[in-house]
């Protein structure tokens, strides 16, 4: 038996893939059930209990929105009064061997509609379009508007915010306000950052 590139494969390495590749369905029906079930249910209390039981860290008063995206969620850990937006997806992938990327939201964090955080993707300098994993954090008190992109590696410093559309590529300072395809700065915040969120709609 060879491999997708025609390498003869020893019973040991079958076996390996074999069980790699059952485990890679039991992750996608869980991110199926997770997509088609659990986030169309209409109550904040019954998707959390169901995220949580998928491995989710989620805190006191924070809460996911509809029609989430959720990637391998026993690596996403979401901080207390934070409110994540509908058509949201939160990429917790961990596949490569050793690899301990993961996804860490903080506290007061708000993350609009339809915006995506990836922690994986293709390296695009490998001759065979391996994946590249690594760890995105978003501190406390951050802003990402409707449709952000962020990409893997990055770290979203205390209080920044990112506006609508932009692709964050690399780490974006505390309080520093991003914009653009790259994300470039274009301001700074001011004014204390010692607030809650408060209510997020009830049946969304």
């Amino acid at each position: 038996m060879t491999d997708k590139d025609g390498q003869k494969l020893t019973f040991a390495q079958i076996l390996s893939k074999v069980c790699r590749r059952l485990g890679a369905y039991a992750l996608e029906l869980q991110t199926g059930l997770l997509w088609w079930f659990v986030g169309e249910i209409p109550l904040h209390c019954v998707r959390k209990f169901f995220y949580r039981l998928s491995g989710l860290t989620i805190g006191r008063h924070s809460t996911i929105h509809m029609r989430a995206r959720l990637y391998q969620p026993a690596h996403i850990v979401i901080g207390q009064d934070t409110i994540i937006g509908e058509r949201v997806t939160l990429d917790g992938r961990r596949q490569l061997p050793g690899s301990t990327s993961e996804l860490r939201i903080g506290d007061h964090v708000d993350i609009a509609s339809e915006v995506m955080i990836w922690n994986s993707e293709h390296d695009l300098k490998s001759p065979t379009w391996a994946a590249r994993e690594e760890t995105v954090m978003i501190e406390d008190y951050v802003f990402i508007g409707p449709r952000a992109i962020i990409l893997p590696g990055v770290t979203i410093g205390q209080g920044a915010v990112v506006a609508a559309g932009a692709i964050v590529t690399k780490n974006v300072p505390a309080r520093a306000i991003v914009a653009g395809v790259p994300a470039k700065i274009i301001g700074q915040r001011s004014g204390a950052l010692d607030y809650r969120l408060g209510r997020y709609r009830l049946f969304q």
